[in-house]
């Protein structure tokens, strides 16, 4: 049976409003939860980015059910310390926290004042960032050199079992390229031959773990009313792939974002009726173990009042 997912996008709420909104989601029967890691929102209409790991102790304190973030470690982090904060949260939550490596954004990243690199080196700086916190949370003692530099470094608190590290990736370019060292593979997409494609490349190149979807989706009372929420809060996904990782302004991301019914379509699930919503996030979920609904709207207790008496009902027969 495909668990099912609540995120918690720090771009959009303040973190005392998704302490709210986590526990609300556990008690109304969602599997478990994930959340985003930035230090800038994607638009200024979005308006918020809380720090991630500080929220998280709190939110894994206020529920019961795993909670996963999705992170880039290697600029604004450094590996070593990603990894001591992990098992950190291990340790005192055993067997529910996992973190999902990406390479991250200039969105995020370029408040270190270093060049940001190209692709090429930046999933270079990822399977070795991967590397020396799957390292650390073994408990050795790591030193390294290159892309990422480490010198004598160890994580002192540490669970009984090592957490998890997924990736993440959209495209199956990095779903293959991440298949050699991930335990797992989360992707996101509204398009059920593209996610398929993606989770069939990681399996292809030998990808093991468990598959995760998330899924960006606008349930509102009209299909108007999903339309207007979509292009208000989640316009960057109608930027052209090639930028969305090198612009570093949310005035970029509203300058290049091209919010058309059609395209936002492309992106998020928009609709007023539940099961139409429900068939469509089944769809484009077939074959993966997990998926996670993000509601892009700003009422997330409404959406979780509606999750409760309708769209989780219809999932539990459909996934």
């Amino acid at each position: 049976m495909t668990r099912i997912g609540f995120h918690a996008s720090h771009e959009q709420h303040s973190p005392s409003r998704l302490l709210r909104d986590i526990a609300h989601a556990e008690r109304i029967g969602f599997d478990e939860a994930m959340c985003s890691d930035h230090l800038a929102p994607w638009l200024n209409s979005q308006g918020q980015s809380g720090h991630a790991w500080s929220w998280l102790g709190a939110a894994l304190a206020r529920t019961r059910f795993p909670i996963g973030v999705v992170t880039a470690p290697g600029q604004r982090y450094h590996p070593a310390i990603t990894a001591q904060a992990l098992g950190t949260l291990a340790e005192m939550f055993p067997e529910r926290v996992w973190a999902a490596l990406g390479s991250g954004e200039a969105l995020n990243e370029h408040v270190t004042g270093d060049e940001w690199p190209p692709k090429e080196q930046r999933d270079e700086r990822l399977r070795a960032s991967a590397d020396v916190m799957r390292r650390l949370l073994s408990g050795e003692q790591v030193d390294a050199e290159g892309l990422v530099r480490v010198h004598r470094a160890r994580v002192w608190s540490l669970p009984e079992t090592p957490p998890p590290l997924l990736a993440a990736g959209i495209s199956t370019a990095t779903a293959a390229e991440v298949a050699s060292w991930a335990g797992g593979l989360i992707t996101v997409g509204a398009d059920a031959q593209a996610t398929a494609q993606t989770r069939k490349a990681y399996r292809d190149a030998g990808g093991r773990g468990g598959l995760l979807l998330q899924i960006h989706i606008s349930l509102e009372r009209s299909e108007e009313d999903a339309l207007a929420a979509a292009r208000e809060q989640w316009a960057q996904a109608t930027v052209p792939p090639q930028l969305m990782w090198e612009l570093s302004e949310p005035e970029q991301f509203e300058a290049h974002a091209d919010p058309t019914d059609e395209k936002l379509r492309a992106a998020v699930v928009v609709g007023s009726e539940a099961e139409d919503v429900a068939d469509r996030i089944a769809a484009v979920a077939e074959g993966f173990d997990g998926v996670f609904l993000h509601q892009v709207g700003r009422d997330q207790a409404r959406f979780l009042d509606r999750c409760e008496r309708e769209l989780l009902p219809l999932l539990r027969e459909r996934l």
